[in-house]
């Protein structure tokens, strides 16, 4: 680990030291909270340098975005939070990779792959966790990479590491393990000790600091609780059984009101509820872990909270307001903050619709996969999202990846899900979307757990059968 941490370092201070020899930069960043956090401390370090520079947020990076970014030849070019998985069409151009998704292989084969000397002669300088054996979907996110060059450029630069926790937090990289982990933690170190980031253990449920209490539970489902979620007449009296009050005078209390003893007493039921009902311990401990809070933000504030932050700023990049984010991130507490509140409470509903539309349409079987098709009906840039929350649900077979289907304007929009618990018996979505959306004539990759794809609209059969046929190999594998 720590050699893997050194050669990353050598990488970021490779990719600051063409910065710092450049006269103008343009950034590339995708619209997802880790992609806008990216964008923002890239943006940040740079303005701080007094260096003229452009965020252009994507909702994609493919092949006719690269000929159009080429086409206007930026002096240099910066991705943040894409651009890896198709480095070989970037490896001429001058700039800077900061990205965590698998890295395409083309042309430098996979037994180089951990090899720094193989990209040296790169015009693209790449810092990504998988170039030196770390995993990007665990151990450091692409906003942490961005912060790393940002760090490297000038230590003043340490203040923007709350916003690598975020982006890594909206990334879920705590999830599988109540806390961020790997190179993560130099990320959260450097937050802490520059005084803009708290670390407390607590209950990591959605909205320990803006919902009610009864509706925290309610809409739980990292993990879900039995009998609980979705009933919020149960969770009303859940709590009620407890002697908890709901209301202190006329405000409902939420989770950052109950004093220490009550939450002591409304977790130690929670576990006791979950244990009895057969969930698994590693399951459990997901339940209470490390809470991440942004210390210049008032208690209370969406802000506030890392993963509720992460919230707003996806709320912000599912309708492709992606420079709303962004305004947010650099500190608006105005017109674009407000606009950002609005653009949360209509995903909220949005989302809420998705899994109705989910549940309309129904969930389909192959030999290893599950599937499902939202067709005009769920945005493109929301399909992930309604994804990952159905495999979470009781809706989905446990055991088997879930591959969800939206239409878009350039094809159909393919996102794919798989429980954690899969990757040790060899499973690699990011390898197998980006293999079977090649047979069909798309572009895919992402994580081993959560992957995309486009792929051209009607083949989604065939798409279908390939990845069933992938996720069958690597399993037997």
């Amino acid at each position: 680990m720590r050699v893997a941490c050194i050669r990353v370092l050598r990488l970021a201070r490779e990719a600051a030291h063409l910065i710092k020899d450049a006269s103008r930069i343009d950034i590339y960043s995708h619209i997802d909270p880790d992609g806008i956090t990216s964008g923002t401390i890239a943006s940040l370090a740079l303005e701080r340098m007094d260096l003229e520079h452009e965020v252009h947020f994507l909702k994609k990076l493919d092949s006719s975005t690269v000929e159009q970014i080429r086409d206007s030849a930026p002096e240099v070019a910066w991705f943040t939070d894409l651009g890896s998985g198709l480095y070989h069409l970037l490896a001429d151009m001058r700039g800077i990779i900061t990205d965590h998704h698998v890295p395409s292989m083309v042309p430098v084969s996979k037994e180089r792959r951990q090899d720094l000397l193989a990209y040296a002669t790169s015009e693209m300088i790449q810092v990504n966790p998988h170039l030196v054996g770390l995993d990007g979907a665990t151990e450091i996110s692409s906003s942490g990479c961005a912060y790393l060059v940002a760090r490297e450029l000038s230590h003043a630069n340490t203040n923007l590491a709350a916003l690598g926790v975020v982006g890594a937090v909206g990334d879920l990289q705590d999830r599988a393990q109540g806390r961020l982990v790997g190179l993560n933690r130099q990320v959260v170190e450097d937050a802490v000790n520059a005084d803009v980031l708290q670390v407390i253990r607590d209950l990591r449920l959605f909205g320990r600091e803006t919902r009610p209490i009864f509706k925290l539970l309610q809409y739980a489902n990292d993990p879900p609780l039995p009998h609980l979620t979705e009933d919020q007449e149960a969770c009303i009296v859940f709590f009620l059984e407890l002697g908890v009050d709901l209301k202190e005078e006329d405000r409902w209390r939420r989770w950052i009101d109950l004093a220490p003893f009550e939450r002591r007493r409304v977790v130690s039921e929670l576990v006791t509820l979950l244990l009895e009902k057969g969930y698994g311990h590693k399951l459990v401990r997901r339940l209470v872990g490390e809470v991440y809070l942004l210390a210049k933000e008032p208690e209370g504030s969406p802000l506030h909270d890392a993963k509720e932050f992460a919230t707003l700023l996806n709320a912000c990049g599912r309708y492709e307001a992606g420079d709303v984010g962004y305004q947010v991130c650099r500190g608006d507490r105005e017109a674009y903050y407000k606009k950002a509140l609005e653009l949360l409470k209509g995903h909220r509903k949005y989302i809420v619709d998705s899994l109705y539309v989910v549940r309309d349409v129904g969930l389909e079987t192959l030999d290893n996969i599950q599937f499902f098709h939202g067709g005009d009906r769920i945005r493109d840039t929301v399909v992930g999202i309604a994804a990952g929350m159905v495999l979470g649900s009781g809706d989905a077979r446990p055991g088997m990846p879930l591959i969800a289907f939206a239409n878009s304007e350039d094809g159909v929009k393919v996102s794919a899900r798989a429980p954690r618990k899969l990757l040790a018996k060899g499973l690699d979505l990011a390898e197998v979307l980006r293999k079977a959306a090649a047979s069909v004539d798309g572009e895919g990759g992402g994580h081993n757990i959560a992957a995309g794809a486009t792929i051209p609209k009607g083949s989604e059969e065939e798409f279908l059968r390939l990845v069933d046929d992938l996720v069958r190999e690597q399993l037997e594998g």
